[in-house]
C-alpha cells in the first residue's frame, strides 16, 4: 500500500508536467499563429487528448486554446492594418484565418469595431505617433470582450 504523501507527490509532479506541456502549446500558438492550427493538432503535439488540453488550458490561462489563438491572430492583424498596405482580406489570410466572416466577427468582439473601420480610424489617430506607442494603444484587451456599442439611429 502506498503512503498518502506519495500520491500527493505524484499528483504534484503530474500537475507540473501538465503545466510544462501547456506552456509548450501556448508557445507554439505564439510562434505559429498563422499556420492552420486546431485543438486536436495542438493536443497531439503534447500527448494529451483534445478535451484534457482544452480543460487544462482554460484552467491555467483563463481562456480556451482557440480563443488564445484568435487573440494572437487579431493582435497581429491590428499591426498589419496599422501599416495600411494590405486589404482586410489579405490581412485575414496572412494571420492564418480561412474565413473572413469568422475573422471579422472575432476582431469586432475583441477590438470593438470591424477591421475596415479600425484601419480607417487608426490611420488617422496614429499619424505621427511612434509605432511602439501605437501598438500599446491599439492592442486588443484579453479575457474581456470589447464593450458593445449601440447603433445610433437618426
Amino acid at each position: 500500500m502506498c503512503h498518502p504523501s506519495w500520491a500527493r507527490a505524484r499528483a504534484a509532479a503530474q500537475r507540473l508536467s501538465d503545466l510544462a506541456r501547456l506552456r509548450r502549446v501556448r508557445d507554439r500558438i505564439d510562434r505559429a499563429y498563422a499556420q492552420p492550427l486546431n485543438v486536436e493538432t495542438l493536443a497531439r503535439g503534447v500527448n494529451m487528448s483534445a478535451g484534457h488540453l482544452s480543460r487544462q488550458f482554460r484552467l491555467a490561462y483563463g481562456e480556451s486554446p482557440y480563443a488564445y489563438l484568435m487573440t494572437r491572430r487579431v493582435e497581429r492583424a491590428t499591426a498589419l492594418l496599422r501599416r495600411g498596405d494590405l486589404s482586410v482580406t489579405e490581412v485575414c489570410l496572412t494571420v492564418g484565418c480561412s474565413s473572413l466572416g469568422t475573422f471579422s466577427t472575432r476582431f469586432t468582439q475583441l477590438v470593438g469595431m470591424p477591421p475596415s473601420a479600425y484601419r480607417r480610424r487608426v490611420t488617422a489617430a496614429a499619424a505621427g505617433m511612434p509605432p511602439c506607442v501605437a501598438k500599446q494603444v491599439t492592442r486588443p484587451v484579453r479575457k474581456q470582450e470589447a464593450p458593445v456599442t449601440e447603433p445610433h439611429l437618426v
